[in-house]
């Protein structure tokens, strides 16, 4: 069982986490919807990334395409990189600070290596048998489009409180001595 507090919790979570980590300019405008039930997700590919503890296990799946819209947002000018490398990437960190925020209620976490999977797997969240399951449309500066879905399983009951007033703290910053 999952509390909806820590429902809530999660999805404020994630929403931070996205404005944070897949806007790659301070100022880019990023809209994050919750979404209602939905059928197949209109992107042809997924970047799974997941947060692992003994308690539960949480997916967090972004839903691509590779247009140019997104293409260019993403891998801006480094050509070295392919879309899906330069998203993982960005997917990664976004999942990165979602997990550092669950950090302060669960201890022993860990987090996979992003891997990408033609959408037709996300038809089979239900089977995992999530105790929340969770979608999202994500516009950044009304061009780039792209849908999000958590998946959580739980392994026990799940309740913690998120302060929703925190201020984001400013992460990445090499200190040298």
């Amino acid at each position: 069982m999952i509390s909806d507090q820590a429902r809530r919790g999660i999805d404020h979570i994630f929403i931070k986490a996205v404005k944070s980590r897949l806007v790659l300019e301070p100022g880019d405008f990023c809209h994050v919807e919750p979404l209602g039930t939905v059928g197949e997700m209109p992107e042809k590919s997924v970047v799974v990334l997941t947060i692992s503890s003994i308690l539960f296990r949480l997916l967090l799946i972004f839903h691509i395409d590779e247009n140019p819209a997104t293409r260019s947002y993403f891998v801006k000018d480094a050509s070295d990189k392919s879309f899906g490398e330069a998203f993982s990437e960005i997917g990664n960190l976004c999942c990165g600070a979602m997990n550092r925020e669950l950090l302060s209620h669960f201890p022993d976490m860990g987090m996979s290596t992003p891997y990408t999977l033609s959408s037709r797997c996300a038809s089979f969240l239900g089977e995992l048998k999530p105790g929340y399951l969770a979608h999202y449309a994500i516009t950044i500066n009304g061009t780039v489009k792209l849908h999000a879905s958590i998946c959580l399983c739980e392994y026990a009951p799940i309740d913690f409180l998120v302060d929703m007033r925190a201020v984001e703290e400013e992460t990445g910053v090499l200190e040298m001595f």
